[in-house]
């Protein structure tokens, strides 16, 4: 009785613990993987649980990773045919980070604008060539507490994002992730006040970075509206500051609570190991 019953409580968990939402991080390396690893990858990842795969993106700098015929794009139909949903990733500028760590408040605000219509048009070549159903569009510009420390730079990010989605036929995804530089309550309003532009906002949990202390991320979780994401870090950074990143897998730390989960990233998931490689 007392063995039937427990299994009973893990079957329950199950859908909770399993990966259900992952991010995959396309980079030029992943090329190399045959269409037979592709399909053996998403039928994995679906034997895991997975049911939507969120693309961080799918143009990076001068890189379309083919276009809409490339290894990319079909790889991406591929998981599709195995099940899983898309929240399809749109352009990434490489310098994005160095970019806005140098701008003052007008030249950053001109900046995203820029971005975001790169963005769009990203997103128009997706839906007319790529023609990959998606349930969702994910943003990779990252936006920290640092950078976003000032209100008046994060009500003029909040028009520009406000205006963006209107234009998309789906809901936006954007991740943020935390440095210490608000506090816990008003980072969690700020996170909301982006929610309630319609937009699915995901937090970063910091576990693999590991820049701020288990009892400090916490803080900021919990400080978090119930309808913001969290991603679940599953590596540990191995590479020292102003080094070239380098991480290992570590499995993410899931919570139970009122959080929709996701993991960042496939890569460093057992069953990606052979084909996507990490370091």
């Amino acid at each position: 009785m007392r063995t039937l019953l427990a299994l009973c409580l893990l079957a329950l968990c199950l859908p909770t613990m399993a990966d259900q939402r992952l991010l995959y991080q396309p980079l030029n390396r992943d090329a190399s993987v045959t269409a037979e690893q592709w399909r053996q990858l998403w039928r994995a990842t679906r034997a895991q649980g997975g049911h939507t795969l969120i693309v961080q993106w799918t143009a990076h700098g001068d890189s379309d990773f083919g276009g809409a015929q490339g290894w990319l794009a079909n790889s991406l139909r591929e998981a599709q045919d195995q099940g899983l949903e898309l929240v399809l990733g749109l352009y990434m500028d490489p310098a994005y980070y160095q970019r806005i760590e140098t701008l003052d408040s007008a030249g950053l605000s001109s900046y995203w604008k820029a971005q975001l219509g790169r963005s769009f048009s990203q997103y128009q070549q997706l839906r007319k060539a790529w023609r990959l159903p998606a349930v969702g569009w994910y943003l990779p510009m990252e936006l920290d507490d640092l950078r976003f420390q000032d209100a008046d730079r994060r009500k003029a990010l909040r028009n520009q994002l406000r205006v963006f989605a209107r234009r998309l036929d789906q809901p936006l995804h954007l991740s943020a992730f935390s440095a210490g530089h608000l506090s816990a309550r008003v980072n969690g309003a700020w996170l909301d006040q982006l929610a309630g532009l319609g937009l699915n906002v995901w937090w970063q949990d910091g576990a693999g970075t590991g820049q701020l202390s288990a009892l400090v991320r916490q803080s900021y979780e919990q400080a978090l509206p119930c309808r913001i994401g969290v991603v679940r870090e599953a590596f540990r950074q191995v590479s020292a500051p102003g080094q070239a990143f380098r991480a290992e897998p570590m499995a993410p730390q899931y919570a139970n609570g009122c959080h929709a989960e996701a993991v960042f990233s496939l890569r460093y998931r057992p069953w990606a190991r052979g084909v996507l490689h990490y370091n």
